[in-house]
């Protein structure tokens, strides 16, 4: 008899990630952020490496948000004698992400911070209007993905997801 565990195992990962993209206006953030940094990014001559940097970078910071928001619900409801030992676990938590996210803005303010380059983009922009219509567009729908679509809101009471396993 076949297992078919392993492949289950990734229909509830995808579901974990759903879920976190509906309740977590912070992962919702980072995600929005690593759009606009790949695009931003083909302005450069990055090397493989460069690019390999870029991609842990932004893949480190949403895995530890999710695993944030995973440790936040673990420990969400404490008995009145574990509420500080929950307090410091869930601030660790939220300071681990913080840790990594200033690392990962640091590695990209040294590799995006080329002064021609960045009055190339602006170049760019500039030349013709439509493209900085459209970019000022799709800040507006990062902004509304992050922070107010209701398509989020009506399912961002943090419910347990249901669980088909042990």
């Amino acid at each position: 008899m076949p297992n078919h565990g392993f492949f289950k195992g990734f229909q509830y990962a995808f579901r974990g990630i759903l879920a976190a993209l509906r309740q977590e206006r912070n992962l919702r953030f980072h995600l929005a952020t690593a759009v606009f940094v790949l695009y931003f990014g083909r302005f450069y001559s990055f090397t493989r490496g460069q690019w390999a940097a870029i991609m842990l970078a932004i893949g480190g910071v949403i895995a530890l948000e999710m695993a944030n928001s995973a440790i936040e619900r673990a420990v969400d409801r404490p008995s009145p004698d574990r509420f500080y030992l929950t307090g410091a676990v869930k601030d660790m938590a939220a300071g681990a992400v913080l840790c990594y996210s200033i690392s990962a803005a640091a590695a990209g303010i040294i590799l995006f911070w080329q002064p021609a380059v960045l009055i190339g983009i602006w170049g760019y922009f500039i030349q013709k209007p439509l493209r900085a219509a459209v970019l000022l567009a799709a800040l507006i729908v990062a902004w509304c993905f992050v922070f107010g679509p209701e398509w989020f809101k009506k399912e961002n009471k943090k419910e347990e997801l249901p669980r088909e396993h042990p």
